[in-house]
Order: C-alpha cells, then structure tokens, then sequence
C-alpha cells in the first residue's frame, strides 16, 4: 500500500522533530478508517471525537517530556477495557460501558498513544477466525473474500489496511500469530506473566496474554517495554528480561535454529506454503550465519491442558457478563459442553501445563540426554492451513468450530500451554496470494533472542505490505 502511514517509531520521531503533530496522525488514522473500515469491518467502535480531544491536549503539552508512543494512534482489541466503552468480547452479553481502562490501556496512554476505536473478535476469542453473529465478518485487506484469521482479527486488519500503526490484540492459543501470519504482520506472543492480566488474576488461565500487532519488530518490542510488568493480582509471572527496544535494534549473534515442519497434531498435514516458507527461511537464515538444521521437538500432547482451560475460560467469561441469553448458540452450547470442568479438574490442567512445559521445553535444554542438539531457536509454520474464505464458522456448532480451527491454532497452542514466547514472521505471499507466514519459538523468557532475530530477517527480507483498495 502506497499511502500506508509511518510506524509508531518514525511517528514519535516526527513529533520530536516538529515534522507532525499527534492531531495530524490521529487526523489521519481516523482519514484511513472511514475509508477503509467499511469494507473490511476491523473496528467496532471508532472514538473519533474523544480521540481528537486527548491529541489535542498531547500537542498543549509542548515542553513536557514525550512518552515513547508520543501521537501514536492504536486500536484495541474487544476484550480489553476501555474507559466509557462496552467491553463486548465480541458479542452483545454486555451492555454497561467500563469505568476506567484496562492496566495494558492506561499504560498506552501514559507513553502518549492515542487510542482511536476497538476492534472486532469472535465471541470471548474462542476461534481463530473473526466472524461473529453480532457483527459479522472480519475481511481479510489483501482479498476480502478471505479470513484475516482471529481471535484478534481486528486489529490484524487495522494494522495491515493502513488504518493504525499499532493494535492490542490477545493469544490464548495463536491469537495474535494467526492473523498477524495471514494479514502480513509480526506478531509476538510473549512469555507467560510478561503482561499483566489486571484486572484480572489471568487470561484463560495459563493460557492467554496480551500483546500488539504491528508491521515492524521495533514497533512491537516499544509497546512491549511500555505494557510489560506484572501487578500484585497477576497469577503468573515472567522472569527479568533486558530492554526488547534494544534487542530489536542489535544483531543477535550466531544462533543454533533447529527447523521442523511437523504439526504437533498427528494426522494433520501442512499445505506446501507453508513447507516452502520455513524451508526457505531456513536457508536465509543459514545464509546469515546462523547454524541451521532440522530437529524433531518430541512435542507433546498437550490436550488435558489446553482443553480444560479453553472451556473454563469461556464458562468464566460467559458468568461475569450482563446478559448471558444474549450469548450466541454456539458459546452457550459451548458452556453446557464445559460443565465437566470442576475447580479440581482446572487444578489437574495446571498440573498437566507444567508437565508439558518441561517435555516441550527439551528442545532448548542441553541436558535431556535424547542426543539430539540444543536450539536457541525453534522455527516452525504458524498454522497448517491457508486461510479458508470468510464464512469458516457460519451454522456451525461447538464440535465443528472446533474441528475447522485445529489446522489453525496446532503450531501456536502448545506454546500458550508451555509458556514460551513465540512469534508470527512475515514469509512471503502463497500461491493463493495471501501472506505466508512462519513461526520463531525462544526458550523460556527468550522474547529478546527472537526480537533480534526477527529484526535480522526483517532487515534481510522486506515484508511485502498489502495492496490499496
């Protein structure tokens, strides 16, 4: 897209330099929105009035010290709460607008962003494709009869139209990795307790964190060093990490990258896109003077961890909304089919996340003994599948959603049960003219090996960037 505005990074140095003004980009983001936005229903709400007003009282402050998003519009994905907006998770259970932003919001207004609307998602996130009976289908901008992946498709899309430099989105199992894989984007999920959950105690558990989608790798590690940190409410912690600013801007040395194309899924087979990708990265990252080989990670089942707490975060979600017969027939099926998951069966999960963090954790440890060579880094697709036309989920129930999402999610969700950081690399386009994407996996707390990594690949294979119209 040739029109496409400039990162959250060169916009902060604009401001700097009195080149723009946080009006002006907001100006513009909310240009882009109203002309793009119709055919692509990536927003659910746009604040244009209140967006204005909190840009024009940042441009006031002239002389006070800048935030590191100083003017930088983003979007924020339908699960996080937004001051004076309902916080819908995608449906219509609720209907009272939130008093005050989420801890991840505030902070991005602290740094100085600006936030311009939210963004849609299926209800409560449950599926990797962004169609919901509330609001629709979310569209894919490189063609709009195709998925843009989910849960947090919107803001995928707003990112890759041109419309916002930056979005908040979630992955409680691929969430900000499908779509960013499928929209032409880099998307990190980190290490599990990297973000704080407030006000909540977690995000589907062990599951889910929040975290940005944006079209850079220095534009993600700035959002992450302003919304990382845990508060005393957080269940989960991550351990100490440097500066992921830093990280993003130096080389990452000479690294072990193992490869591997097998799903974690038995019987599932990756389409050759996506074989060519990593393949390919492979080689390029051989090139670079990584040592490069294939690996077989022995990834274990994680079913009786992922399961459990997929239901439980949607029955969880669905009691604390207003109005639960508002829920779609499919989330409430979802809830009946749920009812299973006693608080001793979630204990059980958590005790099974841990057990399946070690075994899929040998990858990087020296010391398993299996004679196969410690990585530094895992590279693997980030879905089996190319993404389906729009519709994947229209009339169907819990068990088929289900089935025509595990192609999606087989590569990310072992990673939200393990914990590990893992992100979404743009690979090229397929044969089908959607982006390619693949996946760099780090050991635990490793967010800044794979920030240097994915910059080093950004720099040596520019990411194609979506067409305008």
């Amino acid at each position: 897209m040739t029109d496409l505005p400039p990162s959250a990074a060169e916009i902060v140095a604009r401001c700097a330099s009195g080149e723009t003004t946080p009006e002006a980009e907001v100006a513009r983001s909310l240009d882009a929105i109203d002309s793009r936005n119709p055919a692509l229903n990536a927003f659910s709400v746009v604040l244009d009035d209140r967006a204005r007003e909190q840009a024009r009282f940042l441009s006031l402050g002239q002389g006070e010290t800048h935030g590191p998003l100083y003017g930088v519009p983003v979007a924020i994905k339908e699960e996080l709460d937004v001051a004076g907006c309902v916080t819908t998770f995608g449906g219509r259970g609720n209907s009272t607008p939130a008093a005050e932003d989420g801890e991840v919001v505030r902070r991005l207004r602290e740094a100085g962003a600006v936030v311009v609307g939210k963004t849609h998602m299926p209800e409560f996130g449950a599926y990797p494709y962004t169609e919901s009976v509330a609001h629709g289908h979310t569209r894919n901008p490189w063609r709009t009869a195709f998925s843009p992946g989910g849960s947090s498709g919107g803001s995928a899309v707003a990112v890759a139209a041109g419309m916002v430099p930056v979005a908040l989105g979630g992955d409680g199992g691929g969430s900000i990795r499908i779509p960013a894989s499928w929209c032409g984007l880099f998307g990190l999920k980190p290490q599990r307790g990297r973000v704080t959950s407030a006000p909540q105690e977690h995000l589907w558990w062990a599951l889910g964190t929040a975290g940005p989608l944006t079209r850079t790798v220095l534009d993600s590690a700035i959002v992450y060093d302003v919304i990382r940190g845990h508060l005393p409410v957080d269940r989960w912690r991550a351990g100490e990490v440097g500066s992921f600013t830093e990280a993003a801007r130096r080389d990452p040395g000479r690294l072990r990258v193992g490869w591997c194309v097998t799903p974690p899924t038995k019987g599932l087979r990756p389409h050759d896109d996506h074989v060519t990708a990593v393949r390919d990265t492979a080689r390029l990252l051989s090139d670079l003077g990584h040592e490069v080989h294939e690996v077989d990670p022995h990834y274990p089942d994680p079913t009786a961890a992922f399961v459990p707490q997929f239901f439980a975060g949607i029955r969880t979600e669905s009691d604390a909304v207003e109005h639960y017969a508002r829920l779609e027939r499919r989330t409430r099926e979802t809830y009946r089919l749920g009812s299973w998951v006693t608080p001793k069966v979630i204990r059980a999960a958590l005790r099974h996340t841990e057990r399946i963090s070690r075994k899929a954790n040998r990858v990087f440890d020296p010391s398993t003994g299996s004679g196969q060579r410690r990585v530094d880094v895992l590279l693997t697709p980030v879905t089996a599948n190319r993404p389906p036309r729009v519709g994947v989920l229209d009339r169907t129930g819990t068990v088929r959603a289900s089935m025509r999402s595990v192609p999606a999610i087989t590569y990310a969700a072992i990673w939200n049960v393990a914990g590990n950081p893992a992100c979404s690399v743009p690979a090229g386009t397929g044969a089908d003219g959607l982006p390619v994407g693949v996946q760099l996996v780090g050991p635990t707390d490793g967010e800044e090996r794979l920030l240097s990594l994915a910059a080093q690949l950004e720099r040596a294979r520019p990411w194609p960037l979506v067409a305008a119209g």
